[in-house]
């Protein structure tokens, strides 16, 4: 699996086991909410910087979104 696939898959599993709603993590990681669609669903390529804002609003490693 490609690395944008398993970016999305751990995301979407995140939040979903912290009841979080897509805008919920769009405001913690000061992102939007239509790109957390977008990485969910593998259709968005994002920067290291974007990957760091959602690990701190999960509070895990970078590279645990990334395995």
């Amino acid at each position: 699996m490609e690395i944008e696939g398993k970016l999305a898959e751990r995301v979407r599993e995140l939040r979903h086991e912290r009841g979080w709603s897509q805008e919920e993590l769009a405001d913690r990681a000061g992102l939007h909410r239509t790109f957390i669609s977008q990485i969910e669903r593998a259709v968005k390529r994002t920067t290291i910087r974007s990957v760091s804002k959602l690990a701190k609003a999960f509070d895990v490693k970078m590279g645990d979104l990334l395995d």
